[in-house]
């Protein structure tokens, strides 16, 4: 009983704590705002250099006069001289700041500041005794008052769930997680390049849809006021982008939001970032080649190597990346060879022999269904390097044209890493009577109470009767590329505002 009231009592000590700071920095402002000095009508500062351009070329900068902007980060008064480090979005420099040089008055102020506070500062480059860079400090103006205190002291901000919900402070007290959205941005950079120099085109399609089509998942609703009509936020762009190929573009793709309501986990959120390209005249093959190549590129430009760590296991994206059907897969990991099975009743007969609980839905399941879900099972957490598995059954790709030698599995691949599948790509089913039969089919499922079957969609018919050439499409999702090679262990980790359940009033 004494130990639960303890970390109670110490919490209480801390909230009575910040609620004098948050009062003192109230009384400070307003101080502030009766001498005519509110800092919040300043509107702007002629910053001319950032901390990280001083101190990586100090020798340039030695002696000079810099004007520096940021916020402050830690304070050290020692009587007429104090120590200050200043924070911009490039890195950390300290302020040497002396009574006798800044003045009296003007020291006076300066030892009144806050840590957190936003300044702009004018000095001299030098380097202490100690042999750190520095600026010698002749004058400081406050540009923006910090009324709540930076969270080291309070609480801290090392809980992932206050992490997430307040990223603005997550980035100022946590350089790494500022440094991965850095990254993030140059990962997105470089994939825009690659493509770009290789002729593709990039395209903007609707959020807003009146079909949720284009991948099996539970859509968004919203309503549309003027046509009175429900929309479903998209949950895939492919439909619109393939429209495009039979429009006479041959190579397009689009990078942006989608938008699923279904869980949330260390790998879902219900927003998030895909890039889906098409290349007319190209097969599922050329799109394992590109995307074996592209992400192997991104790494060596963003990261300077193929080889990254990601949660304590090395990857290899610079060998040539394996390549297997699903059903060598299953039979290599688990024993099952689904081409000696005769039918679904076999299979799920071995699925039991291995250990998978089957519930009543499994007795509806094809014989191509169950080699899906023995493979999700029991085989993708075997998957660590790159690993490219293809030949998927039909019954799960009502987008990917079959075989034609063996029209049960069609030219389809995904690729895994880390156990956890990266990107889905296929050679497009440009057959519009068959491309029908099979939404025919998922309208049925649909009907039936899965509310992730495509809806039909009769323009997209009607566009492929028009002629779609030979296409190969893939899909990427960018968020799990990023945890990647940034080696974040959940998705909240590489997006800045992750889907957060409301606080309890």
């Amino acid at each position: 009983m004494q130990e639960e009231t303890q970390p109670k009592n110490e919490a209480a000590a801390l909230d009575k704590e910040l609620n004098e700071v948050l009062k003192i920095r109230r009384e400070k402002l307003s101080a502030l705002q009766e001498e005519g000095e509110n800092p919040f009508d300043v509107t702007c500062f002629d910053r001319k250099n950032y901390t990280r351009d001083i101190i990586e070329n100090y020798d340039e900068f030695e002696g000079k006069i810099v004007v520096i902007a940021g916020r402050l980060m830690s304070k050290r008064v020692m009587g007429k001289m104090s120590f200050a480090d200043l924070q911009d979005s490039t890195g950390r420099i300290q302020l040497c700041v002396k009574r006798d040089e800044m003045g009296e008055e003007p020291y006076k102020k300066y030892k009144k500041l806050d840590i957190g506070d936003i300044v702009g500062a004018v000095g001299e480059v030098f380097t202490t005794q100690k042999g750190e860079i520095s600026v010698r400090t002749s004058q400081i103006k406050l540009l923006s008052k910090s009324l709540r205190p930076l969270p080291e002291k309070f609480h801290g901000l090392t809980n992932p769930d206050l992490r997430y919900r307040q990223r603005y402070v997550d980035l100022i007290v946590n350089p790494d997680v500022k440094r991965t959205f850095e990254l993030r941005s140059k990962i997105v950079s470089a994939i825009r390049n690659y493509l770009d120099c290789r002729g593709y085109m990039e395209v903007e399609t609707p959020i807003l849809n009146t079909i949720a089509g284009g991948a099996a998942a539970r859509p968004f609703i919203t309503h549309h006021n003027t046509l009175d009509i429900d929309m479903y936020l998209r949950i895939a762009p492919e439909l619109y982008l393939k429209r495009l190929i039979v429009g006479g573009f041959d190579k397009v793709y689009e990078m942006g939001r989608l938008f699923r309501n279904e869980g949330m986990d260390i790998k879902h959120n219900p927003e998030f970032t895909t890039i889906e390209l098409y290349q007319a005249y190209a097969n599922y093959v050329d799109m394992m080649n590109l995307t074996e190549d592209m992400i192997r590129t991104v790494a060596q430009k963003v990261l300077g190597t193929t080889t990254i760590v990601y949660q304590g296991e090395e990857i290899d994206l610079g060998s040539p990346w394996k390549r297997m059907t699903m059903t060598e897969a299953v039979k290599k990991y688990t024993g099952i060879d689904f081409k000696a099975l005769k039918d679904a009743d076999e299979a799920r007969e071995a699925a039991k022999a291995i250990g998978i609980t089957l519930d009543e839905d499994a007795n509806q399941l094809s014989k191509g269904e169950m080699l899906s879900l023995v493979f999700e099972e029991k085989v993708e957490e075997q998957l660590v390097q790159p690993t490219f598995i293809t030949e998927y059954p039909v019954e799960i790709s009502p987008l990917a044209k079959r075989y034609a030698d063996n029209p049960d599995f069609t030219e389809r691949f995904e690729v895994f890493i880390t156990r956890r599948e990266y990107g889905n790509a296929f050679s497009e089913l440009n057959d519009p009577i068959d491309q029908k039969e099979r939404f025919i089919k998922q309208v049925e499922k649909r009907e039936k109470g899965d509310e992730e079957a495509n809806m039909m969609d009769e323009d997209y018919i009607q566009a492929l009767e028009y002629g779609l050439p030979p296409t190969g499409g893939l899909g990427i999702g960018i968020d799990r590329l990023v945890m990647l090679l940034t080696d974040s262990a959940s998705i909240r980790d590489v997006l800045l505002f992750p889907t957060m359940k409301p606080l309890e009033k």
